[in-house]
């Protein structure tokens, strides 16, 4: 009985050898070969992508998306992917943060993110609120995955 189990395990090893080597084993000569494709298309790898395009949203004629609830932080008018925020770098920063955002015409974050926890006016927006997106999101125009019905307040009434 335990002759059987092993010439069973024997067989079932060795068959699983062929199959493997058969895989990986390499193409007939006269085979036509795949191409493969990278991700990269036709730049090397010492060669730099461009930097993505910052595509705009389409907004509103009164420039701004709307809200559902009466204190919603506003919804981002672009792309933030890529975008680098960490404890010592917000990219958001470097064109919407005062004076910056004037020639960036950007929005400048409202008084309330230049404000520390005790209440003091400070010249640069505080670290309590340096995490953009934790608040704020990009709008997208997306296809609804589920039939959405939903209704603001102001809609309801």
């Amino acid at each position: 009985m335990a002759d059987s189990k092993r010439s069973w395990a024997f067989f079932a090893a060795l068959a699983a050898g062929l199959l493997v080597a058969g895989v990986v084993a390499p193409s007939p000569a006269g085979a036509q070969q795949q191409q493969l494709q990278t991700l990269r298309g036709t730049l090397g790898m010492e060669d730099l992508n461009p930097a993505p395009e910052v595509v705009k949203q389409q907004l509103p004629s009164d420039g701004m998306f709307g809200r559902y609830f009466r204190q919603q932080p506003p919804l981002i008018p672009h792309r933030v992917d890529g975008y680098q925020v960490t404890k010592n770098i917000n990219q958001c920063l470097t064109c919407h943060d005062w004076p910056a955002n004037i020639k960036a015409g950007a929005q400048k974050p409202s008084e309330a993110h230049y404000t520390d926890r005790n209440g003091r006016q400070l010249d640069k927006v505080s670290s309590a609120r340096h995490f953009c997106t934790q608040c704020h999101v990009p709008q997208a125009e997306a296809k609804p995955l589920v039939t959405n019905v939903f209704k603001n307040a102001a809609e309801v009434k």
